[in-house]
């Protein structure tokens, strides 16, 4: 879990640089920079352990490239999830019917619409699904050469799935059922806490064939 989160936050600001160089979400500086400070004094506190050598299960290349992509499409997730944020905000901000702190926010008058900030949501999001796909699919190539199965319903690979299955459903439903505005952020927020779970709930307290974080 500490060494998990050492890599997965340097990954995310690398991918929020990433982003910059195609798209400018400098607003989203603080959302990245903030998440970050909380998971890094997360792990610091909580999540240190003595380094032991790896099990045999952990003790091939798939371990790069299964954990390294799914750190990749959490940075990505992660972006997509502070603008669909920001979209909820602007979209109370810019409501007939606006009242109240969120509209005395003036910061949200300087940053982008509710329509540009869903769009880029979404291209961002469709990245990290396709990451998210890679990792599905490399986890259980990764167990049947390590477990002698595919798939065997652990409780880290059902919630991997069900992680694949909300931001499916996400991208699904915006494209086929013209799903737009407030639905669509709520789905990629409810993604990224799924996310989340997976991370620090089930790697934690749930037993399983995936339970390696040594607390």
């Amino acid at each position: 879990m500490y060494e998990f989160s050492m890599t997965g936050t340097l990954v995310i600001v690398g991918v929020f640089l990433l982003v910059n160089l195609f798209a400018d979400l400098r607003f989203l500086g603080s959302f990245v920079i903030g998440l970050i400070l909380i998971l890094l004094g997360i792990s610091s506190m909580r999540y240190y352990v003595e380094a032991a050598p790896l099990p045999p299960a952990l003790q091939s290349y798939w371990l790069v490239i299964h954990v390294m992509v799914a750190i990749l499409a959490t940075g990505f997730f992660a972006l997509g999830f502070a603008l669909s944020a920001v979209q909820l905000l602007q979209k109370r901000r810019e409501g007939p019917n606006s009242k109240g702190v969120i509209t005395s926010l003036r910061i949200l008058a300087t940053l982008p619409g509710t329509e540009k900030l869903e769009n880029l949501a979404y291209r961002i999001t469709v990245v990290g699904f396709i990451l998210w796909t890679f990792t599905l699919i490399a986890g259980s190539i990764w167990a049947e050469r390590a477990w002698g199965r595919y798939w065997g319903w652990d409780t880290k690979e059902v919630w991997t799935f069900i992680i694949w299955v909300i931001y499916a459903a996400y991208i699904h439903a915006r494209a086929t059922r013209g799903w737009r505005g407030s639905r669509s952020a709520w789905l990629a927020i409810i993604g990224f806490s799924a996310v989340m779970f997976n991370f620090g709930i089930v790697n934690v307290f749930f037993k399983g064939l995936h339970s390696y974080s040594g607390l």
